[in-house]
C-alpha cells in the first residue's frame, strides 16, 4: 500500500475490462496482435488515459510506448514499469495487458496521493511481445536492450502477409502525440507484472509469485533422412524408415530428459513428413524440438544427449540424422537484491508468497541484460494462458498491483512536499 491506502483496485479492473473489449473475441478472450490495428487502438487509449493525467507520452523506433511521471530530480535514471498490449490470436485478457495497467495505475496513484518521487516513474508497454504475427517475439524489449532493431526484421511479414516494415510505421504514424525518443536509454531498473502461466501458485493457494529468474530456451531443427519405397511391398529387413529412426529416438529421449531432471522442459512442436503420401515410406522427417532449463551447462548437455540420439538410431536404421541450433535464449538469474526488496514488500503487505522461476520468457529477461529487474507472479486458474479461457481472479489482480506500488515506492523514494490532486 502507499501512504497507507491501497491502490484503486475498482479502477484497475474497470480498465482491465475496457482494454479487453479491444479485439475481444465470441468465447471471452482477446484477438490483438503486435501491430495491427487494434493494437493501435489499445496504445491510441492508454496514451489518452496518460495525457489526461498529465504525464508525457513517448514513443521510441521500434514503437515501445512510453508514460512519464516526472521525479524530483529529471536528471536521474527513471524506474520502468510494464509489460505488453499485444495478444496472442486465441489469447487472453490479462496475459501482458495486466503488467501494463497494474504499472499504469500505480502512475495513477501516486498522482492522486500527491507522492513525489526521487526520480521519474515511467509505464512502458513493449512491442510485439507475444511473436505470434511477427518473428520472433520480445521484439521490443529486445531491440531496446540492443539499442538498435536488426536489419534483418526490415523484410519480414505477417503470417497475414503484412510486411513489418509498414505496420511498425502506421502504428508510429497512429500516434502522433506521443514524441519520439531514441531507443535505448539508461534505466534504474524494470520491474514487471504478469500472469504464472502455470499452476503452482494456484495449487498452493498463494496470492504472489516472486521470480528469481527466467529459465533459458533452445530451439532445434531435426532432419531425419531415409528411402521411400512403397509400404506394402518393402519388408522390415530392407527400410530404410526416417520415421521408424525418429520415434525410437524420442522415445528414448522422454524417458531420459524430463525424467531424469524436473528443471529440464523437452517439447516437441511440429513434425512434417515427406512425400505424405498414404501407402508410401517417408524418405524425410523434419521436426523442431524446444528444450528449456535455468541452467546454461544443463542445456549444452541436453543438447548434446538429443542430438547423440538421433544420430545412433539414424545409423541403426542405414538413416541420415541433422541436428541444428535455430533459436537459443541464455537463462536470466535476477539481482537478489530486487528479489529481497520484493518479497519483503510482500510480507509488509501481508501478501503470501513464493519464491519461483518463470518457465516462459518475457520482457524482463532482456531488460534484465541493461538494468536490475524483477516480476511478480499472480495466478491464473488451471494455469491456462495463451487461451481465451484464461482467468485471474481480481483479488490476485489487485493483490500484484498492490506489491507492484510498494516495490516502486520503495525503490524510488517518495515524499509528501506535493499537494494531493
Amino acid at each position: 500500500m502507499m501512504n497507507g491506502a491501497a491502490i484503486n483496485g475498482d479502477r484497475l479492473l474497470a480498465n482491465l475490462k475496457r482494454f479487453a473489449d479491444i479485439g475481444a473475441t465470441p468465447k471471452g478472450g482477446v484477438n490483438r496482435q503486435a501491430l495491427t490495428a487494434l493494437d493501435r487502438e489499445a496504445r491510441k487509449l492508454l496514451a489518452e488515459m496518460a495525457l489526461r493525467r498529465g504525464f508525457t507520452v513517448f514513443q521510441d523506433e521500434i514503437a515501445n510506448l512510453f508514460i512519464r511521471r516526472e521525479g524530483r530530480n529529471p536528471d536521474l535514471p527513471p524506474l520502468l514499469i510494464g509489460s505488453h498490449l499485444d495478444s496472442q490470436p486465441s489469447g487472453g485478457k490479462f496475459d501482458g495487458a495486466l503488467g501494463t495497467l497494474s504499472a499504469f495505475e500505480v502512475l495513477e496513484t501516486l498522482e492522486d496521493q500527491g507522492i513525489e518521487t526521487e526520480r521519474a516513474v515511467e509505464v512502458v508497454a513493449f512491442t510485439n511481445e507475444e511473436g505470434c504475427r511477427f518473428a520472433p517475439g520480445c521484439m521490443g524489449s529486445m531491440a531496446f536492450s540492443a539499442g538498435e532493431i536488426p536489419a534483418s526484421w526490415q523484410d519480414l511479414r505477417a503470417v497475414d502477409g503484412a510486411p513489418f516494415a509498414g505496420e511498425l510505421a502506421a502504428t508510429l504514424a497512429g500516434l502522433p502525440e506521443a514524441a519520439m525518443r531514441p531507443l535505448g536509454f539508461p534505466l534504474y531498473g524494470y520491474l514487471e507484472v504478469h500472469i504464472e502461466q502455470g499452476r503452482l501458485l494456484e495449487s498452493e493457494d498463494l496470492p504472489i509469485g516472486v521470480v528469481t529468474g527466467i529459465q533459458g530456451t533452445r530451439w532445434l531443427d531435426v532432419e531425419m533422412t531415409g528411402q521411400t519405397a512403397h509400404a506394402g511391398t518393402t519388408l522390415l529387413k530392407f527400410r530404410r524408415d526416417p520415421m521408424r529412426a525418429v520415434t525410437q529416438a524420442l522415445a528414448d529421449l522422454y524417458q531420459r530428459i524430463m525424467p531424469g531432471d524436473d528443471q529440464a522442459r523437452f517439447t516437441v512442436g511440429r513434425m512434417s513428413l515427406q512425400p505424405g503420401a498414404v501407402n508410401a515410406i517417408p524418405d524425410n522427417v523434419r521436426l523442431t524440438i524446444d528444450i528449456r532449463h535455468p541452467d546454461t551447462s544443463a542445456l549444452d548437455a541436453m543438447e548434446q544427449v538429443i542430438g547423440d540420439m538421433f544420430a545412433r538410431h539414424a545409423m541403426a536404421l542405414d538413416c541420415e540424422a541433422s541436428v541444428t541450433r535455430i533459436f537459443d535464449m541464455p537463462p536470466a538469474a535476477f539481482p537478489s537484491s530486487m528479489v529481497e526488496r520484493l518479497a519483503a514488500c510482500a510480507d509488509r503487505l501481508q501478501l503470501p508468497s513464493r519464491r519461483m522461476l518463470s518457465g516462459a520468457f518475457h520482457d524482463a529477461l532482456f531488460m534484465n541484460r541493461i538494468a536490475p529487474s524483477a516480476m511478480i507472479f499472480v495466478p491464473c486458474r488451471e494455469g491456462l494462458s495463451h487461451n481465451e479461457l484464461e482467468h485471474v481472479e481480481p483479488h490476485h489482480s489487485v493483490a500484484g498491483c498492490e506489491l507492484l506500488a510498494a516495490a516502486v515506492r520503495d525503490l524510488v523514494g517518495v515524499s509528501q512536499d506535493m499537494p494531493a490532486h
